[in-house]
């Protein structure tokens, strides 16, 4: 198939890659029965689209948590389970095939990321068991009330010798401690706890989430819990508050 790829890149691309042309045509392979139909099908109208899909997600959400070290490579193994479930696809219903497909392509990247970032965690945490691994220099790790079981005290922190970026790093950690520690308090509604939750958890993982943009964090969100954007945003209006309350005290006790 690489030669299919290989002939549009060397073609002047179109704007739009991913058009009606392509969902009749995606109707077509469904509908036939014919293997050399379907094929050619498939590789007229088909597989550049798309590739392009899954390569535009990737750079636009940069999901870049990945174990392979070529992007086509993943782009490939999304295009197979993309064919694994091609035949679902009913235009009836009202789906339309770029949304339908785009979908499943970052519902896919966001599985494939999640696992890649506990691998990465479950082989930062083998090295942290490794002394010869453990960087006392480190302001951060090495930091007294670095640990979530403590009862943290905003006023009890001295941040001398601190870089500005490790006493944000402080922040956020603290933050996140404070807001998981007082969460039954803060969101009473269970729903609204498992929401701000979720939230908390992408600042837990912020060293290893290459986007923040809003609409990718909402894309998150909807994949660890079904919910929809206006308790998402209201429930971060209430954590942003938070923020805002506890970043205000840190800069007053010179954090920054």
């Amino acid at each position: 198939m690489d030669r299919i790829i290989a002939k549009y890149k060397a073609k002047k691309q179109k704007r739009r890659y991913f058009t009606k042309d392509t969902e009749d045509a995606i109707v077509r392979y469904n509908r036939s029965s014919d293997p050399k139909e379907r094929s050619d099908i498939y590789e007229g109208y088909i597989h550049w689209p798309f590739y392009k899909l899954t390569e535009n997600i990737i750079h636009t959400f940069k999901f870049y948590n990945t174990d392979v070290e070529d992007l086509e490579d993943l782009q490939h193994e999304i295009i197979t389970f993309l064919l694994s479930k091609i035949h679902l696809f009913d235009p009836s219903k009202g789906a339309k095939a770029y949304s339908y497909f785009g979908t499943i392509v970052k519902r896919y990247l966001i599985v494939y990321n999640e696992k890649n970032y506990k691998k990465l965690i479950s082989n930062y945490s083998l090295s942290q068991n490794d002394d010869s691994s453990w960087d006392e220099s480190n302001p951060i790790t090495s930091h007294p009330k670095m640990q979530y079981e403590v009862d943290l005290e905003w006023g009890d922190l001295s941040f001398n010798g601190y870089t500005q970026k490790d006493r944000l790093s402080l922040f956020m950690d603290y933050y996140i401690n404070y807001c998981s520690s007082n969460l039954n308090n803060l969101f009473p509604k269970p729903e609204d706890a498992k929401v701000a939750d979720c939230i908390l958890e992408l600042f837990r993982k912020r060293d290893n989430i290459d986007v923040f943009n809003k609409k990718a964090l909402y894309i998150y969100i909807r994949e660890m819990m079904d919910v929809k954007t206006p308790q998402i945003t209201k429930n971060a209006k209430v954590l942003y508050s938070i923020f805002d309350e506890k970043y205000e005290k840190f800069n007053e006790l010179g954090g920054f």
